[in-house]
């Protein structure tokens, strides 16, 4: 079958031997609280995916991660979403590079050398609160900052090596609060994970609560960015995210690609409601690969984002409509025969919880297509 095979192809060129192992396990298993999904991706050298040659890490192009993410979201959806947050956290860390005097190159050398994985603790998903605005305050004492606060939820928080946490840190003589980016050790004292995520749907992401509570970090893990507002910190948001909204759009794609395929290997069925199904997931597909030839290009700013936030809103209305027809064709029997169909058509519909939500940036979208600077609140 030609649907996802040049995907799938693309993730044994990067991951040799991961896709075989998650097609070997069953959904069911690969979606639950403890599975090994997570281990055997870094044991492929999933870590050093997107972490540039020249920090020894794969390397690969944006249209490489998101071919990868859609093999791996046709697997297990856990698994996309999970290491979406790793790949949105390095891609933050290569753009802190760009400009950055520190130890970025160190870090991003270990993660490629030692598999390690990176959570975000961003402000994901909390009603009220800004997408790019710390949920965690730090105090500076010495080349020690202390890090107090919270992210609900984390996913890949039990797996993870290092929490990526944006911290306001508190002025020592009150010329202002700075912003940063402090990187966590996740067995450093203070650190706590706790449950948080009580459904079933993509419970094999990890997404618990990690808890920090006067955590000490090293000067040479916190990367200032200024104030609000300053360059160095709108170009690291809009790195971050511009990764984080193809990759995730990949990874829940891949989701709804599994049902998808499920769909026209039955058979009978409605061929032109199977093709409707294949034309809005390629469709998606080829939207995202167009704002990744672009990024690879080198484009940037927050017209390319704007771009990349339109292709993830329409693909969560097509991914929707392709799910509806996946799980008719499939058939009675295959609902009821076990859970996968209805998981996976629920699994999917959550790329639209994931911020920046739609109803938050229509206006400014709109604005920012109008020709006014794009502004996420």
């Amino acid at each position: 079958m030609r649907f996802l095979h040049e995907e799938r192809q693309t993730l044994e060129a990067c991951l040799p031997g991961l896709d075989a192992q998650l097609a070997s396990a069953p959904l069911s298993e690969l979606e639950s609280p403890g599975n090994q999904a997570i281990e055997w991706f870094r044991e492929a050298g999933g870590a050093a995916l997107v972490v540039p040659n020249d920090y020894r890490g794969f390397g690969a192009t944006p249209l490489t991660a998101i071919q990868v993410q859609r093999a791996i979201g046709s697997r297990s959806p856990s698994l996309a979403v999970a290491t979406t947050m790793h790949h949105f956290s390095v891609a933050s860390v290569v753009e802190l590079d760009q400009d950055g005097d520190g130890f970025e190159w160190m870090l991003l050398e270990a993660i490629a050398d030692g598999g390690k994985l990176l959570a975000s603790g961003f402000a994901e998903g909390t009603r009220g609160q800004g997408v790019f605005s710390p949920t965690m305050t730090a105090r500076r004492d010495g080349k020690r900052i202390y890090v107090t606060g919270k992210k609900k939820p984390c996913s890949l928080s039990r797996s993870m090596d290092l929490l990526t946490a944006s911290v306001t840190v508190q002025s020592e003589n009150g010329d202002g609060d700075e912003l940063a980016v402090a990187m966590v050790p996740a067995d450093a004292e203070g650190v706590a994970i706790e449950p948080f995520w009580g459904s079933h749907v993509l419970a094999g992401a990890e997404s618990d609560a990690v808890i920090l509570n006067d955590v000490a970090v090293d000067d040479e893990l916190v990367f200032p960015l200024g104030e609000p507002g300053s360059d160095q910190l709108d170009a690291v948001q809009e790195a971050g995210f511009l990764w984080f909204a193809l990759l995730m759009t990949a990874s829940y794609l891949g989701a709804a690609s599994a049902l998808v395929e499920r769909a026209i290997a039955q058979p009978r069925g409605d061929a032109s409601q199977a093709l409707n199904a294949i034309g809005e997931l390629e469709s998606v597909m080829a939207s995202l690969e167009g704002i990744a030839h672009r990024l690879e290009a080198g484009e940037k700013g927050s017209w390319l984002l704007t771009r990349a936030l339109l292709c993830r809103y329409a693909a969560q209305d097509s991914i929707t409509r392709a799910v509806a027809i996946a799980v008719e064709l499939a058939g009675g029997m295959a609902f009821v025969a076990s859970d996968d169909v209805n998981y996976l058509a629920g699994a999917t519909r959550a790329l639209a919880f994931h911020p920046p939500g739609r109803p938050r940036t229509a206006a400014a979208l709109v604005d920012a297509v109008g020709g006014a600077e794009l502004q996420i609140a």
